[in-house]
């Protein structure tokens, strides 16, 4: 599943689902998808979601990786996005936004 971000004050933000979700919840979301936020609430996410950014800079979301996994072809292991990374767009997104009152929609 994949779901976008969007806002008339940013470009569309396109996520894996497991990952939209996951941001979603640090913002004090529910986590549904489809879903939206009013110009009001979009500063109060913002700063729980840049909090719980700051709380874990280094941590990945993607699932730890199992033995069942072949090795990377390249013998770079152990490389991952971390939360900071993923974060990044949507905390653009959510800054435009507020910056100029519109809502913040996903589906």
């Amino acid at each position: 599943m994949l779901v976008t971000f969007r806002t008339k004050a940013y470009a569309n933000i396109t996520m894996f689902g497991d990952v939209a979700v996951a941001l979603l919840k640090l913002m004090g979301q529910s986590g549904t998808v489809p879903g939206a936020l009013m110009p009001e609430d979009i500063p109060a996410a913002l700063a729980r979601l840049k909090a719980a950014v700051e709380e874990h800079a280094q941590e990945s979301l993607d699932p730890a990786p199992s033995s069942a996994q072949p090795a990377p072809q390249d013998g770079k292991e152990g490389q991952y996005v971390s939360l900071a990374h993923r974060a990044l767009p949507l905390i653009e997104l959510l800054t435009a936004a507020a910056a100029d009152g519109e809502f913040v929609m996903w589906d």
